[in-house]
């Protein structure tokens, strides 16, 4: 069964005045001379924050009027200061999808680090953002690819690495891999501009691959788009030999990071070899 325009406006005029009725006027530096007769925001303060008339607002509430464009429901979530799932919400009332929004900085999903602690110790494993900022990684990935974790914005981040620094590509075995890896990142990288094209962080990301890197910009023209899937990857490592591991991805439900994991290839050896790897670096 599907909700009717009319129903979708009703909640949306409902969930508006509800949201502003439990805002108090100090929440949002508002200074209140005289008594009022009905609690939160009044519909005029709500406008005026939200940058539309108080008559479009007005009719909102009312569940009448045009659906909102994006930038209205924006200026509405900030006028009512919603929480993320709420702006969530408010979009998928009006039809559309609310923009993505950048964790702040140092911000490491508590969900995933949960997920990370448990993982095997022996299974190689990385928490990043959807740019591909490492923001944690356990001890056996530190081992196989250095620290990471932690660095510069630049140095932290493997695809800005991959496309920059020919030698950091030297784990991976010099096969076809190079080229699907190079396609993984680029396709994943275009579909975060368009959800985050808005934030300045990603544009200028992707310009300054541009500039370093003429590989980059040759995979970009062919202007691929897909969520990031990992090819298995083959490694030789000079401590305990061939490595051979397919990749899984965790998304979060709660934000945009990501945990990857490197998982042995059953019948190649590569368990007992990271359980080799774990124990020369847990020494």
């Amino acid at each position: 069964m599907t909700i009717s325009t009319e129903s979708r406006r009703a909640e949306m005029a409902d969930f508006l005045r509800r949201r502003r009725e439990a805002l108090a006027p100090g929440d949002v530096g508002i200074t209140v001379r005289d008594r009022r007769r009905t609690p939160g925001l009044r519909r005029d303060e709500v406008a005026a924050r939200a940058h539309m008339s108080a008559v479009y607002y007005e009719r909102l509430e009312r569940g009448r009027g045009p659906v909102p464009s994006a930038a209205a429901l924006g200026g509405l979530a900030r006028a009512l200061r919603l929480t993320a799932d709420e702006s969530e919400y408010l979009y998928r009332l009006a039809g559309q999808t609310a923009p993505a929004l950048p964790e702040p900085p140092g911000f490491i999903d508590p969900g995933l680090l949960s997920a990370l602690a448990a993982v095997s110790p022996s299974i190689p494993a990385t928490i990043t953002d959807e740019l591909g900022t490492v923001v944690a990684q356990n001890s056996v990935n530190t081992a196989l690819f250095g620290p990471i974790a932690g660095l510069g914005i630049r140095t932290a981040n493997i695809v800005w690495r991959w496309f920059t620094e020919p030698s950091w590509r030297h784990w991976l075995e010099e096969t076809d891999q190079h080229e699907l890896t190079s396609r993984a990142y680029v396709a994943d990288l275009r579909a975060v501009l368009a959800r985050r094209a808005d934030d300045p962080v990603v544009p200028g990301f992707v310009a300054a691959l541009h500039e370093a890197s003429e590989e980059f910009t040759a995979v970009w023209r062919e202007h691929a788009v897909s969520a990031l899937h990992c090819p298995r990857k083959r490694i030789d490592d000079e401590r305990v030999g061939r490595l051979e591991l397919d990749c899984t991805m965790m998304l979060s439900a709660q934000s945009s990071q990501r945990l990857m994991l490197l998982q042995p290839v059953p019948g190649t050896g590569t368990d007992e070899r990271l359980a080799q790897l774990h124990k020369l670096t847990a020494a």
